[in-house]
């Protein structure tokens, strides 16, 4: 049957001219020209075997025949227009975009988002992974994951993990440095800087009381890629707790003064739009944060 049919462009410039009237505003809607939407008319026509338009000097008007399948096609058109929409809003309600930074996404969130899909099987799990203001006029997430402070204008947000920071390496640089027993080994280590951190490597010194300490070493503008160059052995690292916890589960890096270990000034959001904070799609990924955090924090 489908091999009978006109071509689809063909019916819509039908339909535009003859909802207009006109062929040339029928081509100014369809952004094409006034030559291509009559040589598509009359393509249509020779098809059909008819004329569908009488074509008077300024105007054209219906033909029976042009009157006849202007409902005709006007009906389909709409019919086949409402279910296109209806299938696009089945596809997107199905979707929960989640919005996360890098170095959370990597360490921490990517390596569980299996679970959150044995969950909800009826989400489709999208993560976008970007470090982006947090801004839902132009984002598609439904949920945005942010280490900051928790102030987002325009959006609420809720703090769901907090964080620490202590000095981690690789086993074989701990070992290549003859061991680091106290603070103050430190100082002769070369030392790797998550740069904009204010828990930095100043805090950690001051916090042992040792002043004048030589700071100098490699920076790096996000933490998970400060922990990469740690395991990779090029020093020590101020790792964050979040971050760093897979790593040190596998052995990959060392934790050198679990005892000590230092608050920072920002932690985990979860931010939403405003207003949205009992949308189902919302509930459900807090739900399966809550969780997942709840996991994390278990003792072993």
């Amino acid at each position: 049957m489908a091999g009978h049919l006109p071509p689809l462009q063909t019916l819509r410039a039908f339909e535009a001219a003859g909802r207009r009237l006109s062929m040339t505003l029928a081509a100014e809607e369809l952004c094409v020209t006034h030559g291509a939407v009559s040589r598509q008319i009359k393509a249509l026509e020779d098809d059909l075997g008819c004329r569908l338009f009488k074509r008077l000097t300024r105007k054209i008007e219906f033909t029976d025949d042009g009157a006849n399948y202007f409902a005709a096609v006007t009906h389909l058109l709409s019919e086949l227009a409402r279910e296109t929409e209806n299938i696009r809003t089945r596809n997107t309600d199905a979707k929960l975009v989640i919005n996360c930074s890098i170095s959370f996404a990597s360490k921490w969130l990517a390596q569980r988002l299996h679970r959150l899909m044995s969950c909800y099987p009826d989400y489709d799990i999208h993560l976008e992974v970007n470090e982006n203001a947090v801004d839902f006029n132009v984002s598609s997430a439904h949920v945005v994951l942010r280490y900051g402070n928790g102030i987002y204008p325009n959006a609420d947000s809720e703090r769901i993990m907090d964080e620490t920071v202590s000095p981690v390496c690789s086993p074989a640089y701990r070992e290549k440095t003859g061991g680091i027993a106290t603070a103050s080994d430190l100082l002769s280590c070369k030392l790797i800087h998550e740069n904009g951190m204010k828990t930095d490597w100043h805090r950690w010194f001051e916090f042992f009381g040792i002043k004048g300490s030589n700071i100098r070493g490699a920076g790096y503008s996000h933490g998970s890629m400060s922990i990469e160059a740690a395991i990779r052995g090029e020093g020590v690292a101020l790792g964050r707790s979040v971050l760093v916890a897979e790593d040190l589960a596998s052995g990959r890096l060392v934790e050198l003064f679990p005892a000590f270990r230092l608050n920072v000034e920002h932690g985990y959001d979860l931010i939403y739009a405003k207003g949205s904070r009992d949308h189902p799609k919302v509930c459900a990924f807090r739900d399966w944060m809550n969780e997942e955090i709840r996991r994390f924090n278990m003792p072993e």
